[in-house]
């Protein structure tokens, strides 16, 4: 996993490194911008820089000085530079005048852009770029942008050339990844040291296109001392999640998932979840559901077996299935009536294994999510309105804050909470925090969720709740964007029951790579062919 840090952990980095690593903020600063100068040479000018028209946007703060440092780099790769500075550069001071008067003494000048520069000089200053730098605010925007920030933010949205943002795109919040005011569209991005919160959200995926992570010359150790925000999934992490499987192993050590699940009309949500967790793995699964749609779950099963709940006898026909499962997952497709929240209510206060709750187990617990502590160990997968209704917020206060709204979720109802969207986000309640590196548009399909629901149950039967739903997730987003590789890098059209299909290629891909896996020689008339 790889630390995610917020606004105020960030700035203590940075003093630590100052303070404590007697490391000059100068020295942070043109690591900073060499850095970020060596990405967009590499991933927006195609390798060379030499003839580029860059145009550098640059503020009065440090983010704004890291642009100074691009731009003296730039120019001597041999580029051709120009450099705007928004508002009163007299007002540009510390280690960015430093920067800037490195910039002045190469040759190099500025313009200053104010509240009287009229639109005209806008585009006439953009208009021939090869690229545009934003280097006009970084992490510590606390403030909306408006005025003519938000007018260079708007220029440079217009231009038709492609946008890299420096540390993060302008006007976006560290923290929440929510726009102050306005933000720039960036077409890649370079952070310094570590990711920030705002950028693994869907509003900071959008914004920010390809994110880079740079190297500042600061030991990685260093942000230990001041604490760590979030962790961001590796694929590397699934190395001490998913073992491979032993060649004694047989269906029942692989686990026995229960599905409470589908309703009539909805009988593909239940066959999709337990699609899902045997594909993941499980040695078995089982669907329990409500007579009205089990004649059309079990002609749409081969490898699955089915029961029958009876409305009459829920306790009891729920307690049958319950016997000699392994992890049980409850809600996609179950219907909200009474008789479903009974049974739900019945798994939540007697199962005493994994349990995964999901989509109208989830809305039946609006009332009550607090009933969710009484699990014995529980992993919910809401989506933010699922998880607004769970919290009595909206979808869009859900989304202003999606890392709080997780914590929150999480205290309330003793659960593991996985916040569905691009950089799903995995909240314990002890505190733990994980977020998905994976933004993949494929996955926006019905019944998505579903299968991620049979991998986390699957995954459940052999690992503890924050780990299944971490592994789950990123096996889930993993899956999703093999597809889009083998479909031309497509961004739809996937079935979910394709997402759940290829899940053992991708499990058998990520041990090749991850545990180095040489392929098997070729026969040796082969080779000799």
């Amino acid at each position: 996993m790889t630390p995610i840090l917020s606004r105020a952990q960030m700035r203590a980095f940075d003093r630590h490194a100052i303070e404590r690593a007697q490391i000059p903020g100068i020295v942070l600063m043109e690591n900073a911008g060499r850095g970020a100068t060596d990405v967009v040479e590499r991933c927006v000018l195609g390798g060379n820089s030499a003839n580029k028209r860059v145009v550098i946007v640059c503020g009065t703060g440090n983010n704004g000085g890291d642009g100074f440092v691009m731009a003296r780099h730039l120019a001597l790769r041999g580029a051709s530079v120009s450099v705007l500075v928004i508002g009163d550069a007299a007002r540009v001071n510390s280690d960015a005048r430093v920067a800037l008067d490195a910039w002045i003494g190469l040759g190099g000048v500025y313009r200053s852009m104010n509240p009287e520069t009229p639109a005209s000089a806008w585009v006439e200053a953009l208009v021939n770029a090869d690229v545009i730098v934003d280097a006009l605010f970084g992490t510590g925007l606390e403030r909306p942008v408006i005025g003519p920030f938000a007018d260079a933010v708007h220029a440079m949205n217009n231009a038709p050339v492609p946008r890299f943002s420096v540390d993060l795109p302008s006007g976006l919040d560290a923290d929440t990844g929510q726009v102050r005011g306005a933000a720039v569209r960036a077409t890649a991005t370079a952070t310094f040291a570590h990711p920030k919160l705002g950028l693994l959200t869907p509003t900071g995926a959008s914004l920010s296109g390809q994110v880079f992570v740079v190297d500042i010359g600061v030991p990685a150790s260093l942000v230990y001392h001041v604490g760590v925000a979030a962790q961001k999934l590796e694929a590397s992490d699934l190395r001490s999640w998913i073992a491979p499987r032993d060649v004694g192993a047989h269906k029942t050590t692989a686990g026995h998932v229960l599905v409470l699940a589908g309703s009539r009309g909805k009988a593909g949500a239940a066959q999709l979840v337990a699609r899902g967790a045997m594909r993941a793995g499980a040695g078995l699964a089982t669907i329990a559901t409500w007579p009205k749609a089990a004649r059309s779950v079990e002609e749409g099963s081969l490898e699955v077996m089915t029961l029958r709940l009876d409305p009459h006898r829920i306790a009891g026909s729920v307690d049958s299935a319950l016997k000699g499962k392994t992890a049980v997952a409850i809600g996609p497709g179950f219907g909200v009536t009474d008789d479903a929240h009974e049974a739900v209510l019945h798994v939540i206060q007697t199962w005493q294994g994994p349990l995964v709750v999901d989509a109208d187990a989830i809305t039946l617990l609006a009332s009550a999510p607090e009933a969710l502590k009484d699990a014995f160990q529980a992993v919910i997968t809401p989506h933010p309105g699922e998880l607004g209704r769970l919290l009595g917020k909206s979808t869009h206060d859900i989304e202003e804050d999606r890392f709080s709204s997780a914590r929150d979720a999480a205290r309330a109802t003793g659960a593991v909470v996985v916040l569905k969207g691009a950089h799903s986000i995995i909240a314990s309640p002890d505190g733990r925090l994980a977020v998905s590196p994976i933004a993949c548009p494929v996955l926006a399909t019905a019944g998505s969720g579903d299968v991620l629901t049979g991998i986390v149950s699957a995954l459940a039967c052999s690992l503890a709740p924050f780990e299944a739903a971490c592994a789950g997730v990123l096996l889930h987003g993993l899956a999703g964007e093999e597809w889009s590789r083998e479909h031309g890098n497509a961004d739809r059209g996937m079935l979910a029951s394709e997402l759940a299909d290829g899940l053992p290629n991708r499990i058998a891909t990520w041990r090749k790579v991850v545990m180095n896996c040489p392929e098997e020689p070729a026969p040796a008339a082969s080779r000799r062919r």
